[in-house]
């Protein structure tokens, strides 16, 4: 079962999901913003989080900002998104801008400067 919005909070894991308003566009759009580090004992909560902010929202919005470690099953979790559904990773940290160049990823996700960028594109 996915955790609640709070649940994850109190684990550090997740402290924001809302849904922007969009100035150019009528689809809403979930925005995430995981904190700490993320491997494959971490990833669940993450992953149902944006399994509960699809089935609400057409897209989500990931701010990568608080992202202090991620390895190759956060990699497979950002890709397989991306497959899903319109996904948009904004204000990458260093961490993960050098996660996405290694691998090439950062030449077809959407990545974005700030979260506002991200919501109004």
């Amino acid at each position: 079962m996915p955790l609640a919005p709070d649940e994850i909070s109190r684990q550090g894991i997740l402290t924001t999901m809302s849904t922007p308003e969009r100035r150019h566009s009528s689809v809403p759009l979930a925005v995430i913003a995981p904190r700490g580090e993320f491997d494959l004992d971490s990833l669940p909560p993450l992953q149902a989080q944006i399994d509960t902010a699809l089935a609400d929202h057409t897209g989500v919005i990931l701010d990568a900002s608080g992202i202090t470690f991620a390895d190759s099953m956060f990699l497979r979790l950002l890709l397989t998104t991306h497959q899903r559904t319109d996904l948009r990773i904004a204000a990458p940290s260093e961490t993960i801008e050098r996660l996405l160049a290694v691998v090439g990823a950062d030449a077809f996700l959407r990545i974005y400067p700030t979260v506002d960028q991200a919501q109004n594109t």
